[in-house]
């Protein structure tokens, strides 16, 4: 692995500026050569965990009586690249290493977690979770079977980890030059690269053992723009779970991505703020997932389902939208943020329904809530990292197209609003929802007219999915 000299390294940041940069020392220690090895190899061989101390450790979890135990081990290896005030503000490599122990005793779950992986410590932690149990042992441990996932959706040519710290900060770069010299009126540029390859191994009291190798890479760039006491922003961003090779692809390139920034930035200096009101809205093809990932995905996490937290929790079997809406979730799309080759529990992953022609006909389930609701877990089981328990969360989460052209939808709009970028958004337990609109436009007389800031979108899940009118192809 080529490695960057500490004083060009520095050259390029800015002797003058506390850079932060770390020593590669884990990398070189513990991921060399090692770094598109199944996750099983690499907890054996470089942590000492064999298959027969992982059977112990099972053992331990259901010594008290719990029905399922399951060991999830992880080492993920983080990057990141900072470019700010024309020099490389910062670069930090990261590094989480860890197992999470759970036991599930029918709806109850015990769980514990470790970083440190010799024997003792992760028997101690399972007996830990194996603590909502107060019976004797009723399960024993299956013989561990390891097994290969069925697809691979990572783009692994030339991945992220194997890349010297001079190729991302090339990256990072290139993205803040092309958004800097868009124009004059730019006048600060952020561009940030972070990416990381996660190794798992999951193993479980049914005998099954999976490992999975996952990348995940994002590039975002922000362009601030200032004319006459004005200060807007934009922003730009690629990613997913892809190699280098991604960012050198017609669409996906850092000048296309900076430019992209500066663009809206200069747009949103010419825009007006929203007249209040009720209107029609059309929600552009791209950024629009937020909210169908925020309104609708979140309601149908099988978590609020059981728990009865969620508003569509007895909504199963009815129509909760107008005929012409199907959406679906498929973290089985190639190379997408959201896609996984199994899930955190070592369930395959696969396209689920959630609405079908505007009847709620499926949710998201991981392996408990699936228990609970006496149905089949459908691979959506996530976790934010070893030290968290898996519960059910959304892969990809889809409108499916209709029949109706972009220019049809716009063009039946009398007056109306065009939703364009996002700056965040959130839904309540009651699928009140709110969406705050970076770059918006007018709609007059079925044509988009000016630019719109500051524009804040509120409604309730289920009263908006009854009311779309047209879905584009």
């Amino acid at each position: 692995m080529e490695r960057m000299e500490r004083r060009t390294f520095l050259k390029l940041a800015g002797a003058s500026v506390g850079a932060v940069v770390l020593s590669g020392l884990f990398y070189d220690q513990l991921f060399a050569g090692m770094i598109l090895k199944p996750g099983e190899e690499l907890f054996a061989s470089r942590f000492g965990v064999t298959k027969e101390i992982m059977k112990k450790v099972l053992e331990a979890a259901l010594s008290k009586g719990g029905d399922f135990a399951e060991l999830y081990f992880e080492y993920t290896l983080t990057n990141n690249v900072v470019m700010e005030d024309d020099i490389i503000r910062e670069s930090a490599e990261d590094v989480a290493l860890g197992v999470g122990i759970r036991v599930l005793n029918g709806k109850q779950t015990g769980f514990a977690y470790t970083s440190d992986l010799t024997p003792e410590t992760m028997r101690r932690t399972a007996l830990t979770a194996a603590a909502i149990a107060s019976a004797p042992a009723k399960v024993k441990a299956a013989a561990i079977k390891p097994v290969a996932p069925g697809r691979q959706v990572y783009l692994m040519e030339k991945p992220f980890a194997d890349a010297p710290l001079g190729d991302r900060i090339t990256l990072v770069q290139e993205a803040y030059a092309a958004a800097k010299s868009h124009d004059p009126r730019i006048t600060k540029v952020v561009a940030n690269l972070g990416d990381s390859l996660q190794c798992v191994t999951i193993v479980n009291s049914d005998g099954l053992m999976v490992s999975d190798v996952r990348p995940q890479v994002r590039l975002v760039t922000t362009a601030i723009a200032e004319e006459n006491g004005k200060r807007v922003n934009g922003r730009g961003n690629a990613g997913g779970r892809v190699g280098m090779t991604f960012y050198r692809t017609p669409g996906t390139t850092p000048k296309e991505i900076g430019t992209e920034a500066a663009r809206e930035a200069i747009i949103l200096l010419a825009a007006a703020d929203p007249a209040p009101g009720e209107w029609p809205v059309v929600l552009g093809s791209k950024s629009s997932g937020v909210m169908v990932h925020e309104a609708v995905g979140h309601p149908l996490e099988a978590d609020g389902a059981w728990q009865k937290t969620s508003i569509m929790w007895d909504k199963l079997g009815q129509m909760v939208a107008d005929p012409t809406v199907t959406i679906y979730d498929d973290a089985t799309i190639p190379h997408y943020r959201g896609s996984m080759n199994v899930d955190d529990e070592g369930t395959p992953t696969e396209k689920v329904v959630l609405i079908e022609n505007g009847r709620l006909v499926h949710f998201l389930h991981d392996r408990l809530s699936a228990r609970i609701l006496k149905l089949k877990a459908n691979g959506h089981g996530r976790r934010q990292r070893f030290d968290n328990v898996p519960i059910p969360r959304m892969g990809n989460t889809v409108l499916a197209p209709g029949t109706a052209s972009p220019a049809d939808i716009i063009g039946s709009v009398k007056k109306g609003f065009f939703a364009e970028t996002y700056a965040g958004g959130m839904v309540e337990g009651t699928g009140k929802f709110t969406f705050s609109v970076n770059l918006g436009y007018l709609i007059e007389d079925g044509k988009l007219t000016r630019p719109v800031k500051n524009a804040t979108l509120i409604g309730t899940n289920l009263q908006i999915l009854k009311e779309v009118e047209m879905i584009g192809s």
